[in-house]
């Protein structure tokens, strides 16, 4: 009797035993089947290091093509992300445009046209828009010749109306047929807007710099935080724990600035859009983030040093305050070896990560860098930027033409409910919310 008992237990267990194993088995079996058909010719590692996001082979890309991108760094970062806009509104990819190495626009053949991916990263690009927005290379195009025309209206009788009656015209089964929509006419910035600026700050936080660029922005954060560590008589610095602060100012005093300012005031009626630098360094004295601020507050000036009526922005601080600019650093060299938009770009970054911000709210370039460190201050976990109400929080900015609180300059943050990006392209004075 016992030795049935016995001989059935163990049968039991061989069976059990067994049962786990065709389990474990098939388990095994469906991961490497889902694997290969997947991932074909695919390593896990490669899975990872590879940014790049490919289309799948079988399906039929649709394409838009937009004219080659001008003017200055954040226009063109704006005209970049309506283009991509656009291609999302007309299920479409954006081809790689061809971006503006300088900033002549109105002599086409002075345009130094660059690469797109000269500039931004193209796989960490798709990578993080995966889902919303892409771009494709030409190489993606399988029919050149497969394409039709969409001029962009323009004049007072082009409402924003009629243009997006066209775009939605486009959207139609009529022209599935064409793989490439290639719009024709004025630079995308130029277009009309059909987009609330959350839609234009996903784009926008997708746009990373190529290595080369960003390492030689590190290069400059770096050489201004050293100029506020405790200096050694070998002139070297002692090393600190937490990297010394500091504020970076978009001075925009410049000789083509301050002719541009002046005819926006007389032609809006205003007289808020240029500030001269006494009352830049007189409002920047007066903000009270800077008071937390252990002596001596680093001012990185972002200004084109080569485009300055006078050599004297370094003087004039109130006490207790470091002003630096490139030829101070010495990172001229960094900059002199890029054309016009890489410069702007490093310049960018700088003031992207500056503890404190201060720029002209009618600047493009200003109103950008205050749009990317709001959306930093949203991945922090605040909902609501304009309920901060500029007060106490990280990554501060403010707009020195406009006069806040204490004769300092006002608060600045972005609107993310704001329906289109008209204030940040075009420059105001709601910078609050």
């Amino acid at each position: 009797m016992d030795f049935l008992k016995l001989k059935h237990m163990k049968f039991c267990k061989f069976h059990v035993n067994y049962l786990v194993s065709i389990c474990v088995f098939l388990i095994i079996l469906s991961l490497i089947i889902r694997t290969t058909l997947f991932f074909p010719n695919s390593s896990a590692s490669t899975l990872f290091k590879n940014y790049e996001i490919e289309p799948s082979k079988n399906a039929r890309l649709k394409f838009l093509e937009v004219p080659q991108i001008v003017w200055g760094l954040n226009n063109q970062k704006i005209a970049f992300a309506r283009a991509c806009l656009t291609a999302r509104m007309l299920n479409r990819t954006l081809l790689m445009p061809s971006l503006s190495a300088s900033l002549f626009y109105k002599e086409i053949d002075q345009l130094q046209p660059i690469s797109f991916d000269k500039v931004f990263d193209f796989a960490k690009f798709n990578a993080l828009c995966n889902g919303f927005v892409r771009v494709s290379r030409y190489s993606d195009v399988r029919n050149q010749t497969n394409l039709i025309n969409l001029q962009k209206g323009s004049g007072r009788k082009w409402t924003i109306e009629r243009d997006l009656d066209q775009l939605n015209e486009f959207s139609k089964r009529d022209y599935e047929e064409y793989e490439t929509v290639r719009i024709t006419g004025k630079n995308p910035f130029l277009w009309h807007d059909h987009w609330p600026v959350s839609d234009y700050a996903k784009v926008f936080e997708c746009l990373v710099l190529v290595d080369e660029i960003s390492r030689q922005a590190n290069e400059v954060v770096s050489k201004i935080r050293a100029f506020g560590g405790e200096t050694k008589r070998d002139g070297s610095s002692y090393p600190t724990p937490k990297p010394t602060p500091y504020v970076a100012i978009h001075m925009r005093i410049e000789k083509d600035w301050m002719i541009h300012c002046k005819k926006r005031e007389q032609r809006s009626n205003v007289t808020n859009i240029c500030s001269s630098k006494e009352e830049i360094t007189t409002r920047v004295a007066n903000i009270r983030a800077l008071k937390a601020l252990k002596p001596p507050t680093i001012l990185y000036l972002a200004v084109a040093n080569e485009l300055l009526d006078d050599d004297s922005i370094l003087n004039g601080w109130k006490q207790g305050m470091l002003p630096v600019d490139k030829k101070r650093l010495g990172v001229t060299a960094v900059y002199d070896k890029h054309p016009y938009l890489i410069q702007a770009a490093i310049d960018y970054e700088v003031c992207l990560r500056a503890n404190v911000f201060v720029g002209n709210s009618y600047s493009t370039f200003s109103s950008l860098v205050v749009l990317g460190r709001s959306q930093k201050l949203i991945n922090t976990g605040v909902t609501d930027t304009c309920g901060a109400n500029g007060a106490n929080v990280t990554w501060p900015s403010y707009a020195y033409n406009l006069k806040g609180e204490d004769g300092g300059p006002r608060p600045w943050m972005t609107n993310f409910k704001d329906s289109s990006l008209q204030e940040i392209s075009y420059g105001s004075s709601n910078v609050s919310c």
